[in-house]
């Protein structure tokens, strides 16, 4: 049984060492067809863009130590697909650049790490140098920019250079690949140097891309489509492919088809439904995709445990940091909003598809379409009015939501942390219900719930807003009396006090006192102030608390 490749984007390696391969390769034929000039592809994080730029670099490259790799494509789907798509492999000189590398704390850095990786693109090309047609300036001009001793200038036009020395080699014109291009500006706007990197990346695409008359094609990836202006300023040949484009979808993903037949091949075809819940749900284009890195890594998981429990795998990819920014400057409106999604209900947004990073937080519609590009939220429908696109968006699957839970957890946690409720312990003590019911209602408008109020959700709730007191054990349906009350609060020193608490959930606000009141009524009946009383405690206090959404009542025996 064939190994699955996780982690493995190089396209030998797997063809090689027979990994299970998703075959999609008709990516090649798609591009010849279309004859793109320079494509740029936006797709979310691990959705297969560096493992599809390494195919196209084994089909299309020349082999520079004479040995031909066409044998990797032997049985796939490109090979099927006619004489004139074949007659086009290993024809071009291939640069290939990622610039994942470019994710460092300062410029300098960024800057290095960005001309270590042309370096090393320089030295796989060191043969041009044997070119007798290359003039001794050339020679020199290559060989700093190999040893990265190159000058500024030399540096941002160092692509263009290299392309247009392989021509003067090879006589043929230069397919240039980039990955992750937007990677060291996603970075430099966290890191706070956006504008020394924008510079630099112009000037390298402009002159690799707009001004270079030894560049056959070329296919650029990414995560974010960045407007033109930024970096593209004037790139009339650039055709941007983002997720609403009707082309190239099924590239980007696993369909349908292949994610079953993956679990056919491990014998794990009855998980198809958890499959679908976990990981399905995107929309590129036409096609309906799979996330491939959260696929791949449960399938992994089956094959070794018929048992093993879906995780959020793709949450481990990035630091999730545009949704911790959401969930951190909402106002009460986007709460409602998060809470929304994460009920499974839709939000409609105008489409704002050429952005930079520094225009996120301008507003909180490019928040929002920031997320959806970057795979946080999906596409359901979109209309038009007034020349502006709406997008209907929903959380698109388990995997995602689990991440928005666990975000919005983390921060309620920390701002828990930060916040002083001593005067809501104190009017627990003083039996200052007003005071309390202000206080729990000013909190619960300012967090996010995604447990449709239901009673278990007050409970973890209050108990995490009560547990920031150092003079209280909290515990949460112990057992007292002749049952459990839902929260209970112990002095360490039996000398101190002990605070039963009942919830009740309203059906409407019109109901909150006599729910109450009927919260009041059950730690009467169930007697649970013997409990306690048995324990030592003398000073007992007992509250009914009563909510209906975002609102409180609180009353006292």
């Amino acid at each position: 049984m064939k190994p699955l490749p996780i982690g493995i984007e190089n396209f030998e390696e797997i063809i090689t060492n027979d990994y299970y391969y998703v075959d999609k390769t008709l990516l090649i034929k798609d591009l010849l067809d279309k004859q793109g000039k320079v494509s740029l592809f936006t797709r979310p994080r691990r959705f297969g863009k560096t493992l599809n730029l390494s195919m196209l670099r084994y089909f299309f490259e020349r082999p520079v130590d004479g040995v031909s790799r066409s044998h990797l494509f032997d049985g796939l789907k490109i090979m099927a697909a006619g004489e004139k798509y074949r007659a086009r492999q290993e024809q071009y000189p291939v640069i290939i650049l990622s610039l994942k590398s470019a994710k460092q704390p300062d410029y300098e850095m960024a800057y290095a790490s960005l001309m270590d990786e042309i370096a090393r693109e320089y030295k796989k090309h060191n043969y041009v140098l044997d070119n007798p047609v290359m003039l001794q300036e050339e020679k020199e001009r290559f060989s700093l920019l190999r040893d990265r001793k190159g000058s500024n200038v030399d540096n941002a036009k160092s692509l263009q250079f290299l392309s247009e020395c392989l021509e003067k080699y090879h006589h043929r014109k230069t397919v240039i690949l980039i990955d992750e291009y937007d990677v060291p500006l996603e970075n430099a706007y966290f890191r706070g140097f956006y504008g020394e990197m924008i510079d630099f990346i112009r000037s390298l695409f402009e002159s690799a891309l707009k001004t270079n008359e030894s560049l056959a094609f070329s296919v650029i990836t990414g995560c974010l489509r960045i407007s033109k202006e930024s970096i593209f300023t004037g790139l009339n040949n650039l055709k941007i492919i983002s997720i609403l484009n009707e082309d190239y979808g099924e590239y980007f993903g696993f369909e349908e088809a292949e994610v079953e037949q993956m679990l056919n091949y491990y014998a794990r075809e009855d998980k198809m439904d958890t499959m679908k819940t976990w990981y399905d749900g995107y929309r590129f284009g036409q096609a309906d995709v799979y996330n491939p890195w959260s696929v791949i890594n449960y399938v992994d998981a089956l094959a070794a445990n018929e048992n093993a429990f879906p995780r959020a795998s793709w949450s481990n990819t990035s630091s999730n940091s545009i949704i911790r920014d959401l969930v951190e400057q909402a106002d009460f409106e986007t709460k409602a909003e998060i809470e929304s999604l994460i009920a499974g209900e839709k939000i409609e947004k105008p489409v704002h598809e050429e952005i930079t990073y520094g225009d996120i937080h301008d507003t909180r519609d490019n928040l929002w379409n920031f997320l959806f590009f970057t795979g946080y939220l999906k596409c359901v429908s979109q209309r038009m009015e007034q020349e502006t696109i709406y997008l209907s968006l929903k959380i698109p699957n388990a995997e995602v939501r689990s991440i928005y839970r666990n975000t919005i957890l983390t921060w309620f946690d920390q701002k828990l942390k930060k916040t002083n409720l001593s005067a809501l312990y104190t009017a627990l003590e003083q039996g200052d219900c007003d005071t309390m019911a202000d206080i729990i209602s000013a909190q619960l408008l300012d967090t996010i719930s995604f447990y449709d109020y239901k009673e278990d959700y007050y409970h973890g709730f209050l108990a995490g807003l009560l547990s920031g007191s150092q003079r209280y054990l909290v515990g949460s349906n112990r057992e007292s009396g002749n049952g459990r009350p839902d929260l209970l609060l112990e002095a360490y020193s039996r000398r101190g006090m002990a605070i039963i608490i009942e919830v009740k959930i309203s059906e409407h606000f019109r109901d909150l006192e006599k729910d109450c009141r009927r919260a009041l009524q059950q730690i009467e009946e169930q007697n649970y102030e013997a409990g306690v009383r048995a324990e030592g405690y003398e000073k007992i206090h007992r509250y009914g608390i009563s909510f209906y959404k975002k609102d409180c009542l609180v009353m006292k025996l």
